[in-house]
C-alpha cells in the first residue's frame, strides 16, 4: 500500500521543511509507504527552491514536484497532485504547519478497521480542537460549519476542514465534479462524496494555526463560501 500526500504550497518556503521531516517520520515509523506531491503555484517566495532542495535530499522517489504558473485554486492544485500520485490512498492536507501528521496513523487505521472510503480530521468532535485562533477566526470557522449543517445536512461534524484520508478511487470520481473554489472547496468535496454513496468516518484532531506566513483567509475567501454554500444548497 503506497499512500500519496498532496500538498499544495503557496508562499510556505518556511513551513515546507518542516512538515516534510514530520511527514517523513510519521510514515516511516509507522512503517508506511509514502510519497509526498508538492504542487507550487509559482511562490514568489522561492518555495518550489525548497522542495528542490527537499527533492534531492530524499529522493524522487518520496518527492514529486509540480510547478504551475501562476495561483490556479485549490481545486486544480488537488487535480495536478492525483494525476502525478501513483498511491492506492491519498492524505489532502495543508502545507502551513496547521494540521500535524501525526494523525495520519490513526486515520489509516479507522479507514481499515471500519472500511469506510474517506476518513476525515474534525476539530468538533471527540479528541478535536483548535489552538491559536483569536475569537473572530473561532467565531467565522463555527458560523461557516453552522451553516452548512443547517443547510446541507452532511452528516460530518467538521465540514469545512481540509485534512483527510482518501481512498483513490474516491477522488478520481469526485474531483472533477468539484466547482466551488477557496473554502467551499472542501465542503463540496465531502456533500458531492456522501451524494455518491461514498462513507465518510472521523478522526479528533488538534489544529494549530500557522506560526510562519500569513492565512489566506480573507474577506473574499468568506464570500466564495457563502456562495459555494448556497450552490450546494440548491443544486444537491
Amino acid at each position: 500500500m503506497l499512500y500519496s500526500v498532496i500538498l499544495p504550497t503557496y508562499n510556505e518556503r518556511e513551513n515546507l521543511p518542516i512538515i516534510y521531516y514530520l511527514l517523513d517520520k510519521t510514515f516511516t515509523d509507522a512503517k508506511l509507504n509514502y510519497e509526498v506531491v508538492i504542487v507550487d503555484d509559482s511562490s514568489p517566495d522561492n518555495t518550489m527552491e525548497v522542495a528542490q532542495a527537499i527533492q534531492k535530499s530524499y529522493g524522487t522517489e518520496h518527492v514529486t514536484i509540480v510547478s504551475r504558473k501562476g495561483k490556479l485554486g485549490l481545486g486544480t492544485a488537488y487535480i495536478a497532485g492525483l494525476q502525478a500520485a501513483k498511491g492506492d490512498r491519498i492524505v489532502l492536507m495543508d502545507a502551513d504547519l496547521s494540521h500535524h501528521p501525526k494523525f495520519i496513523p490513526q486515520m489509516v487505521r479507522n479507514m481499515d478497521s471500519t472500511k469506510v472510503d474517506i476518513v476525515t480530521g474534525t476539530r468538533y468532535a471527540h479528541g478535536g480542537g483548535v489552538y491559536g485562533w483569536d475569537w473572530k477566526r473561532k467565531l467565522t470557522s463555527t458560523g461557516a460549519n453552522f451553516l452548512a449543517h443547517f443547510l446541507l445536512h452532511p452528516g460530518v461534524s467538521d465540514l469545512t476542514g481540509s485534512f483527510r484520508l482518501y481512498e483513490r478511487n474516491v477522488l478520481e470520481q469526485i474531483l472533477p465534479q468539484i466547482r466551488c473554489k477557496g473554502y467551499a472547496f472542501q465542503m463540496e468535496m465531502i456533500v458531492r462524496s456522501k451524494q455518491a454513496g461514498f462513507t465518510v468516518g472521523e478522526v479528533g484532531i488538534t489544529f494549530v494555526d500557522r506560526i510562519y506566513g500569513q492565512s489566506k483567509l480573507g474577506t473574499k475567501e468568506i464570500v466564495m463560501y457563502i456562495q459555494g454554500l448556497l450552490q450546494l444548497f440548491f443544486t444537491t
